[in-house]
Order: structure tokens, then C-alpha cells, then sequence
């Protein structure tokens, strides 16, 4: 092909720029060597290039470290060329003498390159040799005037029905056009448009039983498509699966329905040669990019049009002052719309806005036209929206234009130059030849490139995860995160947690969360209840949880229930895997209806799992065995059958059992067939989904040497890699993890006591992110460490500590490319290995079996002890954390709480007259002239020391809270007095009066809930009320409290010796709320509810347990509610649970008055019902799948009948 630049020399002409040519001067040197020169070759004809070449200049200092790449197809309107998505650049020699080979990744077809030198020898010049490697490319084109067209026609004998590709390339300016439509028979068609400078696929099966809606798919791909470049589209259809690919961008998809195919023939002004248009854009690459054009000075009248296209808000794109510097107007993008500004004098005269979006990447068209004192700006060419000024001065042209920028215009425009392209610049109505101005014959510029559109999209292909909207600029795309459960640069890492264990470990009580089992993979988050209990229970509920009746089912007509949950089956399964243990209740009630019994081989009735298999097996049974709870125990109604409803009698019967076979749950379709004879029914009930535990969660290794490690397959994370795990060691360094490439590589090490560092190659070079924390990490608790890397940023967390973030390069290499094993806790070469722990590791939301690798690697154990000295300050209210194997739990023995971590309080709503009596010892008859002192026979009953706290609520005064007793008249009595205020008396001297301290709160019989604690260190009393300052006391009555008996919390119905006062208060008793009471390790309260048979506790008159001491003062009143067990199991809206779908432990009042009100009601029914019983025997019962508001009251009702009918048919019991 030929060359031509400009040249130093004749020596030094293009023409002896060819790899390894000597004669000359030894190649190519242009005669300024600066940014804007060029080495262009020209191949005759389109050729496809696959490689290229370099070298410096032949013996001497001239040698190009990096260049661009351009090709053109005319010699015109460049296009750059990428080696990746983002890599521009190339880079080049650092000698004269040595070849650069680069093979492309993708290959160029095109008659015209271009080298253009970004950086040389910085003591020497810009030199260059150069050779591309290809081979000849022929295609056949057609042009299209925008009302003509080809229409094919095609034989469907020859048509492969099963497999259908199209494939094209084309060129074009326009942003909108149709480039393809064909035609079935069955009015099914396929249209590629062409909208915005994006490609449409429209594909309508024809299927008339399919709705129009979901008949018609659209699918989009590329940008930016009207550039005058090739792109290639390639469509393949086999069977129903489509793949869609515009320039190596692919969309998958299945069309539904089938398609019906239809001698070449056109028709329009159709040419089979492509013509050139010979518009020239130029790009604008930063701020002080800018393009300076001469007018005529001092005319009446401005006239400026050009076209623009940008994605960025804020940019400069037109300023000129006007005649003799008397003003001048300045044009720019604020916000995606268009502002002017014109000023006099410095002054500023008027301040418009038009338009909207214009940085949407579309070309878009400015024309501003001046005459006299009007103005008018028109965009996109739409004259019903012209903008007319009419102005308070007269205007006369200027004699420069500026565009993009100028010297001077941050004193005009504040945000910085233009970035973007421009094109079809006209002044005074004359089109600006770009050529010229390149040429350096008009015109002035500054980093510009000429005669190429450089703006690019860089939210295609969408780096942006999970549903996050990409928004971009010139140098870097955005993620919009909102709304997707995601965070981080990419939306790639979940702000949820994978399991309701992880919740647990983070201090949450039961409730519910959303949870996202596969962390950052492509699962959604879904909501879930969590029940913390000593293990985190999973429950998700379905759509069909009440109990349902059924009648007239049978073979022909089965009764068949589909259950849909709050997760899709995806979520479902990730979740079952992960947990330790899943199970679901399945409750069936029968009557003549039978499970297992077959006729002709056939289960009469059958459920189907998440594997879309038919299963025979009824609960607590498994897969192969086939019988239900009563056959697996033995205790069958009748021996002869392995289910009590296969006994077919004529009375109420039940199978019920949970289903824990994980693999098959959960169930999905339950059916029913047997139901169709006379008196034949049957009521199911289908529990929640219940899964406990997570086993990654705790799965762990234990690494003992330095030389230690575990391998795993290549891990495979080359856009976006994120890395998390705990850790806990006493070492001061070590190596977490580590994975290599050729050059790139991945690793994770905490590199001194404090310091965790990670750090990555993608090909820009080693990169490092590395949190420091103000305390020492190897003090063998457990720490969080979690790492990510995406296109955007680099990110590193430890603990909760503040994150540190690296942005990436804005155009450099992105893929994380390995090929090693992955090395968990050490490397390669066994050096700077890990000593300590790693736990729940996990990889792109894919946890590592660790404890199964370290099972058959030496130097590595499976799990790790010792979770209590990182978790158990979950463990409040003296709960006592316990080591398990798998994590931890708290034991509340000796604390007033309860609950997974003793945080639910224990309350109790106490009746006038009642008391709780709890006995330290028994009584013991001394000699009266014994000089033993009781402490000599009960030594830990004596005490110098004591901590109470409790809380209460109520109205009445005088009152007694708690009382203390001994077998000496001591004692310890903590009361409200007459005006509501709280004293607290110790007698520790019987022979002297009691010590009185009394609080500053005014009145506490408000109805509020107060909280109190009590301390006392020997002969000082520290009080503290509702969490306020400490008060101290000095007692003057003793420092020991001898051989203490009992404690009384509200009325002390025996005899004791006390002070009036207390007597006072004694004699009212307590009426009202107690709560989270504690004597030292004693939790009298919480032993009379929860322990009655087992503590020396009593007791007396009406005390029950309650939420009185969780509630606002205005619910109190109607807090005395007795203790019931959650009911996992409830109604649930399709696709959206209900906040009372599962009622725990500390329902509210309202719902417990519903619960009263619903229950009478049921009662009512429930006697109706009864009533009517014999005659319904009677009745031919057609009606099927009955449901019932009442129907699992009245299912159980009509068992108690059935068991008491024989004694007594006229008496019934609610």
C-alpha cells in the first residue's frame, strides 16, 4: 500500500517506513514531532488486517513507546481501534531496532490505517517502521436511499425449519431506519430496527393462543450505531432459543411459538456500490480541548449552526464576543439542557434555557440567529419550539468563534470544557471545512482529533449488576443501585445477609429480613421470617397455610393444590443446601379417605417436591420406606397398614409428620383422590418451609504450619471478584489467599498485626488496597475481612471498620485473568503461609468447603473451637455464652431474661393479693441460748454483697415491690410510699432501725414502666432509677445480711417482724407489672413462670406471665395475657407475606382481642355445627374442597364429639 505523513526529510519520507527497511534515513520521521502527527497507509482496497508491527527508526534515538490505531474505509471519518473495551492505546518500542508484534484480537477490515504516536524517546524523535499483516476481504453491498428496498422470497422446501441465521453488516448516519422485516404465514413476523442509533429486534410468533403481550418480544443491543462505521448483526434462531449479536454484544432469549418461513427482487433507488457521505466530526477530548474559527467582524446579523453529541450534563460549547468587545454571547450545556447567556459590558443582559436530554449520546443541532436586537435558537431542527429574544441592545458579529472551550472561558463558564464530538459547523451560512483546519490553513485548535467521533458508550456491554441503571460521562460509567438490594461501585455485593444464622451472629432477634442465599451471585433477595432460637430458624412461607377441607375427590376428579412461597425455586433451593436441617409439617386429617392404600398399583393420594417427582412418603417417614409416623413407630390404628388413614374406617383419623428429606422439599402440589365415597372426607393442613442453621456459616479449617495449605479450582472472577471469610490467629502475618494468572494475580494477606492488605493485577500493573486497624487483629478473635474488585474500584473491608476504596484506571485492562489453583492460607511457594483459622469463605457468593479439603490435607484441620471470646458479648443480662461445634449459645440460667442471646424480658402481671415466694433455705430451729449464729450453719446465705434490678408499672400506692427476708429479723424491703415515691429500707441490725434511702423521682405509681437497680458493697448502697445518675448511700446498720430465707415479690403472706411503713405497703400488696426481676444469680420471677416444678418458688393468688413490661403505658392496661406458642404457620398474601403471618411470642394486645373475638365467633359456629351433626352424616356430600373461616376449629371439635359421642351424645365441652 502507500504511505503518507508529512515528513522531516526526503529521507525520512513515509516511504521508508516498512518493517526492517534500512536504506534512507531508516524510516519515518515526521517534521514536528508532537500529538498531532500521523503515519497513514492506504491498502487500495478493503483488506482484512489481523496483525501489526513496529519498529524505532533504522541506528538511531527514534523510536514511538505507545500509538493509536485508526482505520477507514475512505480515507475519512476514523474510527480508533480497541484492543479490549476500554484499552485505546498500543504499546510500542523501547529500542530502535527490536519488533513489536501484536496479533489483534479481533480483526480489521478497512482500505485505510493510521499510527498515530502518543509518546516517544524522549531524547530522541518520533520514528517509526512499520508492517500489517492480512489478506484480501470481498463482500457484496447495497445502498439504500431510505425508500427503497430488497424483498427476498424464499423456497420453504430449502429452508432448515429446526435452524434460521441472518447475518449482516452495515453502515449508516441515520439514527433511525428499518433494516430488515420478514413475514410468516401465520402473520408471525421479525423486524430489526434501527431507533435512536440502537438496534430493535421485534419478534411476534403469530400465535393466536398466546396474549398479544407476551406474543410480541423486543429485544435491544448496541449504540451509537449511526457513526458511518460497520457493525456486523447476527441472528440465530434454533428451535426457540434466539441469540441477538450487534459488534460482539449478545442478547439470549426464547421466542415462544413457532415460525413459518417465507428469488431476490427490489425495488427504489437501490445502487450495489456504497456511497461516502463526506461529513467530518471532531472530537473534543478535555478541558482544554477548544476549536477557534474566524467570522466576519461588525456585521447586523450572527448565524451559527453545528451539530453536537455528548453524554456529559455541564460542558462549553459556543462563546464570541461581540464588535469592538462591546459584549458577547456564551452558549453551554447545564444539566442536559441548553443555556444562553449574553452580557454588555461584563454585565449580563439575559439568561435563557431550551431543551431537555440533550446528553443522551444522540447528535443533536443548535442553530442561534442574531439580527439587530432578535435572537432565536432553534434545536433539532423543530421550528415549533423556537426560542425569540428581543434584546435591550443592538449586536454586531465579532470576529472569532470559539468552540468547546476557549483561552479564557473559565471566568465565562465555572464546569469545565466540552467532551464530545461536533460536527457540520456552519457560520455566516458557509459549512466549516474540518479538513482545512487540520491542515493548519483556517482556523486555531487544541486537543482535538479531527475527523473521528471518539465518544463511546460505556454502559454497553452494562458493567452494572443486578437490575443497577447505568448513567455514564465521557471518562466513566455510574451505577444507580437503587432499589435493588445491591451496593458498591457495580451493584454487585448484597446488603443482606445469606441466612438468617448470619442475622443471628450479628446480634438481630427474631423478625422479619430479607436474606440473599447466594450473596452477590444472580439470585434476588427474598424475605423470610427468622426465629432465633439456640439455632437460627429459616421460615418461608406459601400460599395456601390454612387448614383445608376436602369431599367428592376421586380419580377423575382429583383434588389438586399448587403452593407457591415468597421464593422462586432458585432461592428455594440455595437456601435448603445451605441449611443443616429443613423439614415441613404436613397434617392429614381423615375420615374413609386413605393415603398409601393403592387400587391397581396406584397411590391414592401423592404430594410433588421442588424435583417435579411424584412421592408416595407421608411425614416422618423417608423416600424408600413409605409409611407414614404411625408405621414407622409401630402404633398404627390397625397393624395391618403403615397409616393410621389407611385403616378407611368410619371416624376421624390422622397421619400427620414432618417431611425432611431436603432434597425433595418443598412440596409444591399436593393431590387428593380419595374422597368420593359416602361419608368420605379429608382436611390437610401444609406447614412453612423450616430450615435451621447454615453450614457455611461455621464451616472452618484450622491451618498449624506455615507450609500449609488448601487448594481449590481456579477462581473464576474476571469482571467483578469479591472475596469473604473471618479469620482469627495470634500470628502477626500470613497470607489468606492467593490466586495467579500468566501476569495477573489475586491476594489476600494480613501483613503485620495490624495491617490487611489486597492487592491484583489486571494488566495495569500491580494494584493495593490495605486497611489499617487501631487495634491488633491476631488476638485470636474472630475478624471480617471482605475484598472486592469490579472495573470500577477496589475495595477492602475489615471488621467494621471503615472501608478503603482505589478507583481503577479509566481506560486500562479489566479482566482478571487466572489460571492457577487457588491457595487458601498460603501460597505457591509456601512461603508467608497463614497460622490460625479461616471461616465461611466464601467467593463470588460460593462458599468453600474447608473443613472437607482439610480433612485429607495434612497440616490442616477441620473446624476450629473457641467462637465464645468473639461472640459472646451477644450474650447479655449475665447469660452465659457456651461453646458448640458449630458456633455458639447462651445459656440464661441465672439471668431475670430470656431469648436466644437473654434478651426477652420476663414479666408478670400480678392480682390483688398475689405473690411469688422464693425459698433460699429451710427453716431451721436454733437454741435460744446458743450463741451460733445461723450464718455458722448457712455460711452462703450470708451476705456482704448484693445486685437486684427489676422493673414494674403501677398505679397503686402504698405498694411493696420486693421483700427480702432472714431467720434474724433482717431484712432488705424496696417500696413505693404514699406519694409514689420509691424507698429502699435495709435492716441489717435487728436490734436497730432500718436504713431508709429514698429516690428524688416524685411519684412512680404513673402507669410507666421504671427500672431499678440495686447494689450494695457492704455498707454502701449505690441506686440507680431509669437509667439515670448513680445515687449513694451510707448504711449505718451492718455490712452483712445474715441467713437470708426467702424473697417476696408483691404480698408477704406470712408473718415478719417489719417497720410500719413496710407494713404499710405490705398490706396493699402489688397490683401491676414486674419485670426482668434478679437477686444476685436468682431469677425468682423467671423460675415461678418458666420453672415452677423444679425451683423452691410458691406461688400464690393470680400471676401471669405478660408483655406488660414491653409496652407503652396506654397498652398495659390490657396486658395480662397468658403465654402462647408462636403458630409458624398462617395466611399469606400470593407473592407478598403478611407482617402477622407468624405471631411469636410477644404478640400485640390488638391482635390477642382479634384471636378473642375470632374464637367466640368459632365457638358459635362450632355449636351450629355440633347441632347439625347427625343429620349431615346423612346428607350426599358433593360439595369439594371445602374452606372454612373456622374449619380447623371445627375439624378439632368434631374429633372431641367422635371420642365422648359413646358416653354422654347430649353433653358437649368447649
Amino acid at each position: 500500500g502507500n504511505l503518507c505523513s508529512s515528513e522531516l526529510s526526503s529521507s525520512h519520507s513515509p516511504g521508508f517506513a516498512r518493517l526492517n527497511r534500512r536504506d534512507g534515513a531508516g524510516g519515518w520521521s515526521p517534521l514536528v514531532s508532537n500529538k498531532y502527527q500521523w503515519l497513514q497507509i492506504d491498502l487500495g482496497e478493503r483488506m482484512e488486517i489481523t496483525a501489526i508491527a513496529t519498529q524505532g527508526g533504522y541506528g538511531s534515538s527514534d523510536w514511538v513507546t505507545s500509538y493509536l490505531l485508526m482505520f477507514s474505509d475512505s480515507g475519512r471519518n476514523w474510527k480508533q481501534y480497541r484492543q479490549e473495551e476500554s484499552i485505546w492505546g498500543f504499546s510500542g518500542n523501547t529500542n530502535a531496532d527490536s519488533v513489536v508484534y501484536y496479533k489483534l484480537q479481533h480483526s480489521i477490515k478497512a482500505r485505510f490505517l493510521r499510527f498515530i504516536p502518543l509518546d516517544w524517546n524522549p531524547n530522541g524523535r518520533i520514528g517509526m517502521r512499520i508492517e500489517v499483516y492480512g489478506c484480501s476481504y470481498r463482500s457484496e453491498v447495497v445502498d439504500f436511499d431510505g425508500k427503497s428496498f430488497l424483498l427476498y422470497r424464499f423456497d420453504e422446501k430449502s429452508i432448515n425449519s429446526l435452524k434460521d441465521v441472518i447475518s449482516f453488516k452495515f453502515k449508516t448516519m441515520e439514527s433511525d431506519g428499518i433494516l430488515l422485516h420478514r413475514k410468516g404465514q401465520n402473520g408471525n413476523f421479525i423486524t430489526l430496527e434501527l431507533i435512536k442509533g440502537k438496534l430493535f429486534l421485534f419478534i411476534n410468533s403469530g400465535d393466536t393462543k398466546l396474549h398479544s403481550t407476551n406474543s410480541l418480544i423486543n429485544i435491544t443491543t448496541g449504540s451509537l450505531l449511526d457513526d458511518q462505521h460497520w457493525h456486523s448483526v447476527l441472528i440465530e434462531h434454533f428451535n426457540k432459543q434466539v441469540n441477538f449479536t450487534v459488534d460482539k454484544h449478545t442478547q439470549h432469549f426464547h421466542a415462544k411459538g413457532e415460525f413459518n418461513y417465507l428469488d431476490l427482487n427490489y425495488e427504489g433507488n437501490v445502487s450495489f456500490s456504497c456511497s461516502q457521505p463526506q461529513t467530518v466530526p471532531v472530537t473534543f477530548l478535555g478541558s482544554g480541548s477548544y476549536l477557534s474559527l474566524r467570522g466576519s467582524s461588525g456585521q447586523d446579523e450572527i448565524s451559527v449552526s453545528f451539530q453536537f453529541r455528548t453524554w456529559n450534563k455541564m460542558g462549553f460549547l459556543l462563546s464570541s464576543n461581540f464588535h469592538q468587545h462591546s459584549g458577547g454571547l456564551l452558549l453551554y450545556l447545564h444539566d442536559g439542557k441548553i443555556r444562553l447567556n449574553l452580557f454588555k459590558l461584563g454585565k449580563q443582559q439575559s439568561d435563557v434555557t431550551a431543551g431537555a436530554e440533550l446528553n443522551n449520546g444522540q447528535w443533536h443541532s443548535i442553530s442561534l440567529a442574531a439580527k439587530r436586537n432578535h435572537l432565536s435558537i432553534m434545536i433539532d431542527n423543530d421550528v415549533t419550539s423556537v426560542l425569540h429574544l428581543v434584546l435591550p441592545m443592538q449586536i454586531y458579529s465579532g470576529d472569532i468563534y470559539y468552540f468547546g472551550g476557549d483561552s479564557d472561558f473559565e471566568c465565562k463558564n465555572p464546569f469545565g470544557g466540552f467532551q464530545g464530538c461536533m460536527r457540520q459547523i456552519s457560520i455566516s451560512n458557509k459549512v466549516v471545512d474540518l479538513i482545512l483546519v487540520q491542515q493548519s490553513i483556517f482556523g486555531n485548535f487544541s486537543d482535538l482529533q479531527i475527523d473521528l467521533c471518539g465518544l463511546i458508550d460505556r454502559c454497553l456491554p452494562n458493567y452494572c449488576e443486578h437490575g443497577g441503571e447505568c448513567s455514564q460521562s465521557w471518562n466513566s460509567f455510574y451505577c444507580n443501585c437503587t432499589n435493588t438490594g445491591y451496593m458498591g461501585a457495580t451493584c454487585h455485593s448484597s446488603i443482606y445477609e445469606q441466612s438468617c444464622e448470619a442475622y443471628k451472629h450479628r446480634g438481630n432477634t427474631s423478625g422479619f429480613y430479607y436474606i440473599d442465599s447466594d450473596g452477590s451471585g444472580p439470585l434476588g433477595p427474598f424475605l423470610v421470617y427468622c426465629n432465633m432460637t439456640d439455632t437460627a430458624w429459616t421460615i418461608v412461607q406459601h400460599n395456601s397455610s390454612d387448614f383445608t377441607r376436602v369431599k367428592s375427590s376421586n380419580r377423575e376428579n382429583p383434588h389438586t393444590v399448587f403452593f407457591k412461597y415468597t421464593a422462586n425455586t432458585e432461592q428455594l433451593q440455595a437456601t435448603i443446601n445451605h441449611a443443616e436441617h429443613c423439614e415441613q409439617e404436613f397434617a392429614y386429617h381423615c375420615k374413609k379417605s386413605r393415603l398409601l392404600n393403592k387400587r391397581d398399583g396406584i397411590p391414592l393420594s401423592w404430594w410433588v417436591g421442588r424435583t417435579n417427582e411424584t412421592q408416595t412418603y407421608w411425614g416422618g417417614s423417608l423416600p424408600d420406606v413409605q409409611k407414614c409416623t404411625c408405621g414407622l413407630e409401630g402404633n398404627c390404628i390397625d397393624s395391618q397398614y403403615y397409616c393410621n388413614c389407611d385403616a378407611d374406617r368410619n371416624e376421624w383419623t390422622n397421619d400427620t409428620g414432618f417431611l425432611s428429606y431436603k432434597e425433595h422439599l418443598p412440596v409444591t402440589q399436593i393431590v387428593i383422590t380419595d374422597t368420593d365415597r359416602p361419608n368420605s372426607e379429608a382436611a390437610y393442613k401444609l406447614g412453612p418451609l423450616l430450615c435451621r442453621g447454615d453450614r457455611s456459616f461455621w464451616n472452618s479449617a484450622s491451618f498449624n504450619t506455615e507450609t500449609s495449605y488448601l487448594h481449590f479450582p481456579t477462581f473464576h472472577g474476571e469482571l467483578s471478584a469479591d472475596v469473604s471469610f473471618f479469620f482469627k490467629t495470634t500470628a502477626s502475618s500470613g497470607v489468606f489467599l492467593e490466586n495467579l494468572g500468566i501476569k495477573d494475580f489475586i491476594r489476600i494477606e494480613l501483613h503485620s498485626p495490624a495491617e490487611v492488605i489486597f492487592s491484583f493485577d489486571v494488566g495495569n500493573g500491580p494494584f493495593e488496597v490495605m486497611v489499617q486497624s487501631p487495634s491488633h487483629l491476631n488476638d485470636n478473635q474472630w475478624h471480617y475481612v471482605r475484598a472486592e474488585r469490579n472495573i470500577k474500584e477496589a475495595s477492602l473491608q475489615v471488621d467494621q471498620l471503615p472501608p478503603k476504596s482505589q478507583p481503577a484506571p479509566v481506560d486500562g485492562h479489566i479482566l482478571l485473568q487466572l489460571n492457577s489453583q487457588l491457595f487458601v492460607g498460603g501460597t505457591a511457594s509456601r512461603q508467608k503461609g497463614f497460622l490460625g483459622c479461616i471461616r465461611s469463605l466464601q467467593l463470588n457468593g460460593i462458599a468453600l468447603d474447608l473443613e472437607e479439603r482439610a480433612k485429607i490435607t495434612p497440616g490442616v484441620d477441620p473446624g476450629c473451637p473457641g467462637h465464645c471470646s468473639s461472640y459472646g458479648n451477644l450474650c447479655h443480662n449475665g447469660g452465659k455464652c457456651k461453646e458448640k461445634h458449630s458456633g455458639f449459645s447462651c445459656d440464661c440460667s441465672f439471668s431475670a431474661y430470656s431469648g436466644p442471646f437473654c434478651l426477652n424480658e420476663i414479666s408478670a402481671y400480678f392480682g390483688s393479693g398475689s405473690s411469688v415466694t422464693y425459698n433460699f433455705q429451710e427453716y431451721y430451729t436454733l437454741s435460744k441460748n446458743s450463741s451460733s449464729h445461723a450464718a455458722s450453719f448457712h455460711g452462703d446465705m450470708t451476705l456482704i454483697r448484693e445486685t437486684i434490678t427489676l422493673s414494674f408499672r403501677t398505679t397503686r400506692t402504698p405498694t411493696l415491690l420486693l421483700y427480702v427476708g432472714s431467720f434474724y429479723k433482717e431484712y432488705l424491703s424496696v417500696i413505693l410510699a404514699r406519694n409514689g415515691s420509691l424507698q429502699i429500707r435495709y435492716k441489717l441490725d435487728s436490734h436497730q432501725e432500718p436504713d431508709v434511702f429514698n429516690s428524688n423521682f416524685k411519684n412512680m405509681a404513673d402507669g410507666q414502666l421504671h427500672h431499678v437497680k440495686i447494689n450494695r458493697e457492704e455498707g454502701v448502697l449505690f441506686v440507680e432509677v431509669n437509667q439515670n445518675a448513680r445515687e449513694q448511700v451510707t448504711l449505718s446498720s451492718g455490712i452483712e445480711f445474715n441467713a437470708i430465707k426467702s424473697l417476696v415479690l408483691g404480698k408477704i403472706l406470712e408473718n415478719s417482724d417489719v417497720d410500719q411503713e413496710t407494713m404499710k405497703a405490705n398490706s396493699q400488696g402489688f397490683t401491676g407489672c414486674l419485670s426482668s426481676v434478679q437477686f444476685n444469680h436468682i431469677a425468682p420471677l423467671k423460675a415461678a413462670l418458666h420453672h415452677s416444678s423444679l425451683a423452691p418458688v410458691t406461688v400464690k393468688g393470680h400471676v401471669a406471665e405478660s408483655n406488660c413490661g414491653t409496652l407503652t403505658g396506654a397498652e398495659s392496661t390490657l396486658s395480662e395475657t397468658t403465654h402462647s406458642f408462636a403458630d409458624h404457620s398462617g395466611p399469606i398474601d400470593e407473592g407478598e407475606p403478611l407482617a402477622n403471618a407468624i405471631r411469636s411470642d410477644s404478640a400485640i394486645i390488638g391482635g390477642v382481642i382479634a384471636v378473642v373475638i375470632f374464637i367466640l365467633l368459632c365457638i358459635t359456629a362450632i355449636a351450629i355445627r355440633i347441632y347439625q351433626q347427625k343429620s349431615l352424616y346423612k346428607k350426599n356430600e358433593t360439595k369439594r374442597a371445602e374452606n372454612e373461616d373456622c374449619a380447623e376449629t371445627a375439624l378439632k371439635t368434631e374429633l372431641t364429639v367422635q371420642n365422648r359421642v359413646n358416653e354422654n351424645q347430649k353433653e358437649y365441652f368447649f
